[in-house]
């Protein structure tokens, strides 16, 4: 035989080992699915620095997450080095409102080897569902959870990992309000998420179950529920579950048709204002026993003025307020609602904080921010707003493969995360991308903590707006507390609570 035979034989049996191996393996689901084709991503990923200096875009400039800050959520999830070499090539002189983290003279000693074996333990400086002595109150053990996605929009084998992560990282996992599916019972502690829709928790004519809603707390490890009133991807709109993701378990799960658009209306029928809303609240936590908190974006200010007089005034109350950014959403919408309805995070975060504070009930509340704070430096600033807990969704779907493809509206992520398409959900293997969610977890309270601990402090929780600045353009600056009109001690934790986490960290750290 010709030697040109022998060299395309050769070179055709290479490629049919490269295609095994590409199937068989599951590290990588780019490469389970896309055989042979997946190799060149990551070969142009390696090379795209020296392309990029010339030709493309810079590290800074993509949307909604740069190149930069999704290297870091990669590499903290692969336990690989996550550091940054030649100093910061962001332009701080000519940035407006770029932050700045003031660090102290003395700072505090890093955790020590005991710290990092048990994955920088963070907990909440606030005890969810204290204040209104629910009878099942706790403090959570990690101020960084998984928000609120739903089985559906992602698929089957995204949700497993996501909640083994959770059981790994120690951290909460929301269901979204697709209702608690066979994959988020996989050791993960649950927030149950109730939308517009009430699936899980709805009875056969579609209209919500308080009985059902129960029995689903009491079978599964719930330690909150959540009242969805609105998302940063679309609020004031509801939701959309295309007919080709609607697939017959689904439908079960979230009792509605197969193969049809599940619609989320844009309000809820159960209530219509504050007044209805508290009442709803206190049953819903009368009967289960668990902390009821709300979930919104931020627009007119009026509902969150009422809210905080009511609670100031009767006896009724929220537990949380999850406050979504206009920037957030790991869901789909139309281009005018995702990029000009609601506020950004920290405006909208400000706003009903200083509302609440105003009301003098910010302290009967926990906080918990969302809209793209799943990087340490976005959610210290959360933190000195006033924040207690920070709920992360894309940066988590990263840390188990998502590439940023924005293709999760379609049903073909390439990835496997954010579709129903088997042959795609086959490339994610939810043990693998479980630890490596685990993992980044671990990392931001590890960082969390070491920005506290550069800042003097034991914990994230007590640095407040006045140990952070936002340069302006003219070589100026001033500091969170005047740039968001805040007052001394908004943001902090009370009193009693800063001694109580003080104490904690103490033990858990040494600081």
């Amino acid at each position: 035989m010709a030697t040109g035979w022998w060299v395309l034989i050769g070179i055709g049996g290479f490629f049919g080992l490269v295609v095994i191996y590409d199937l068989i393996q599951r590290k990588r689901a780019i490469l389970r699915n896309f055989p042979i084709l997946g190799h060149f991503r990551y070969i142009f990923e390696a090379v795209g620095p020296e392309f990029r200096q010339y030709i493309v875009t810079s590290n800074d400039e993509e949307r909604p997450f740069t190149r930069d800050q999704r290297r870091w959520v990669y590499a903290s999830s692969k336990k690989e080095n996550n550091y940054f070499g030649f100093g910061t090539d962001n332009d701080l002189e000519s940035s407006p409102n770029y932050l700045i983290i003031k660090h102290a003279a003395f700072p505090l000693q890093q955790p020590a080897k005991a710290v990092t074996e048990a994955g920088y333990p963070l907990p909440c400086a606030k005890t969810l569902g204290g204040h209104r002595g629910r009878k099942h109150a706790f403090r959570p053990r990690s101020v960084v959870n998984i928000s609120a996605m739903s089985y559906g929009a992602l698929s089957a084998r995204a949700i497993e990992a996501l909640n083994r992560g959770a059981k790994l990282a120690g951290c909460l996992h929301n269901t979204g309000e697709g209702g608690l599916s066979p994959y988020h019972q996989n050791g993960g502690e649950l927030i149950f998420q109730m939308g517009t829709g009430y699936f899980g928790c709805r009875d056969k004519d579609g209209r919500f179950s308080l009985e059902r809603l129960v029995d689903v707390c009491g079978e599964n490890p719930v330690r909150a529920i959540e009242i969805k009133l609105s998302q940063g991807a679309k609020p004031g709109l509801g939701g959309l579950l295309p007919g080709a993701k609607v697939t017959r378990e689904i439908a079960q799960i979230r009792g509605i048709p197969v193969a049809r658009d599940c619609v989320s209306p844009s309000s809820h029928v159960e209530f219509h204002d504050v007044d209805s809303m508290l009442d709803f609240v206190e049953r819903v936590a009368e009967a289960t026993g668990l902390p009821v908190g709300i979930k919104s974006a931020v627009g007119e200010l009026e509902f969150w003025t009422e809210l905080g007089h009511q609670m100031a005034t009767s006896a009724r109350g929220v537990d949380y307020i999850a406050i979504d950014g206009g920037e957030g959403g790991t869901g789909a919408g139309p281009l005018a609602f995702t990029d000009h309805v609601a506020l950004p995070f920290k405006v909208g975060m400000a706003r009903v904080y200083c509302e609440l504070a105003r009301a003098g009930v910010h302290e009967n509340v926990v906080f918990v921010g969302g809209g793209r704070l799943g990087l340490p430096d976005r959610a210290v600033l959360a933190f000195a707003l006033g924040c207690d807990m920070i709920a992360v969704a894309r940066e988590a779907m990263m840390s188990i493969g998502c590439i940023q493809a924005q293709r999760c509206h379609t049903g073909h992520c390439p990835t496997g995360v954010a579709t129903q398409n088997k042959w795609l959900m086959r490339g994610l293997d939810p043990t693998s991308k479980s630890a490596r969610l685990a993992n980044y977890i671990t990392q931001m309270r590890k960082e969390l903590i070491q920005l506290a601990h550069a800042c003097g402090l034991p914990h994230p929780g007590l640095i407040s707006t006045d140990h952070l600045e936002l340069l302006d353009d003219r070589f100026g600056a001033s500091t969170v507390t005047k740039g968001f009109g805040y007052r001394d001690e908004w943001g902090l934790p009370s009193e009693k609570n800063r001694a109580e986490i003080r104490a904690i960290m103490a033990e858990i750290t040494g600081a």
